[in-house]
């Protein structure tokens, strides 16, 4: 008789999903104050005093409480009319928005609620590590659409429609795009909304930097014409207003969408966190000019180090989005898990790499330049000295 086990008893599925390449990297710098971490992503800014005092004073008052399960209905009044001023799309705060555990909860839920068994999930890629473990937890099968640093790392019509078959049910985009920090315009969208038409698809569009643009504005694939009821809106707090800790996201799209996600919502979560609801209505109401503030920082930051990063050799698209630059690190000819493995341990730099990200992120890095403009200088200094003394280049 076999001896037992507990791997026996785990699903084969998440036995076969990898561990989090983010995570990986960060948990070797953790708890090392000589390492400087450019790979997490997130904002270097504390949640700013007037939302930290706004939940103080709703602790005071005992607001320790459940709330309803899609979420306190004056936060999602705020949501609906935000997304109407700043990005021209509209949804009903009763039925067509849900209040999430971040906006990872919300991806989590869509899937569960639209994916069958052998469903084809579309995934523009590089992308975000999330989606496709997500997607076979739910007997999806993820199918890779490629984008290429020479367009930017667009999604085009032409990769999209090459991947299409009779199966293909979710178009996952996000954009701007972690890791690469590109962008999509409203003339980019026009040939993949009529993809997305033509082939009856359902598009989950994760816009959780949308506020994260420099020099362009976002343009949300919902508010192209006919694409509002195809579009699940999923965007969140913690990047652009600094509140990655409160655990707050949302979800937005037609009603039906939204009440299958919210029957699953109940039975997991029940709600997200009061308080985290309670900051974020602070936010929308108070905080707007805060934010902006931020932005402008990330701006800044980002046209610092992806000069300097084209300076010590490592040549780097120009981000237009998010707060991540994407540099090749093709010609040094290590692959992006051995190169940034040594980065960190011969230069205290912890980078991710790039083939976490999947088809097309080999020969990359991913750098967050969410930190102070002193540690991201250092980071580079450090950078160029280890590209000179392992003879990868450097400038």
């Amino acid at each position: 008789m076999k001896a037992w086990s507990m791997r026996d008893q785990i699903s084969p599925i998440v036995q076969q999903i990898p561990p989090s390449g983010i995570r990986k990297f960060f948990s070797l710098a953790e708890g090392n104050k000589d390492i400087i971490s450019l790979g997490v992503g997130e904002p270097d800014f504390v949640t700013p005093e007037h939302v930290r005092a706004a939940c103080v004073r709703s602790l005071e008052m005992g607001r320790t409480s459940y709330t309803p399960n899609a979420g306190l209905l004056e936060l999602r009044e705020e949501i609906g009319s935000y997304l109407h001023n700043s990005f021209q799309v509209n949804y009903e705060p009763a039925s067509e928005i849900l209040v999430t555990v971040g906006g990872s909860e919300a991806i989590d839920l869509a899937l569960r609620a639209l994916i069958g068994p052998g469903d084809e999930i579309l995934v523009p890629v590089p992308s975000y590590i999330a989606y496709s473990p997500i997607a076979q937890l739910n007997g999806g099968k993820v199918v890779e659409v490629e984008t290429f640093a020479k367009d930017h790392f667009k999604l085009t019509a032409e990769a999209l429609k090459a991947e299409l078959t009779s199966r293909s049910k979710v178009l996952i985009i996000n954009y701007p795009n972690n890791p690469t920090g590109g962008i999509m315009q409203y003339e980019d969208w026009l040939p993949i909304a009529k993809l997305v038409e033509d082939n009856n698809l359902i598009v989950i569009s994760d816009e959780i930097y949308a506020e994260l643009t420099y020099g362009e504005k976002h343009t949300s694939f919902a508010s192209l014409p006919g694409m509002r009821e195809r579009t699940l809106l999923i965007s969140g707090f913690s990047k652009a207003f600094a509140m990655t800790g409160w655990r707050i996201g949302y979800a937005c799209g037609h009603q039906e969408l939204i009440a299958a996600m919210l029957k699953i919502h109940q039975y997991t979560v029940m709600c997200a966190p009061t308080l985290g609801q309670i900051a974020a209505i602070e936010s929308l109401r108070n905080g707007l000019a805060e934010k902006d503030m931020m932005i402008e920082s990330y701006a800044q930051r980002r046209r610092m180090f992806v000069q300097g990063l084209t300076e010590i050799g490592l040549p780097c698209h120009e981000p237009k989005g998010a707060f991540y630059a994407f540099p090749s690190i093709a010609h040094t000819g290590l692959s992006s898990d051995d190169f940034a493995q040594k980065l960190l341990f011969e230069a205290g730099v912890a980078t991710v790499p790039g083939h976490v990200f999947g088809q097309g992120g080999e020969g990359f890095l991913r750098c967050s330049y969410a930190s102070s403009v002193s540690r991201l200088t250092e980071a580079l200094d450090r950078m160029d000295r280890f590209l000179r003394s392992s003879g990868y280049l450097g400038g």
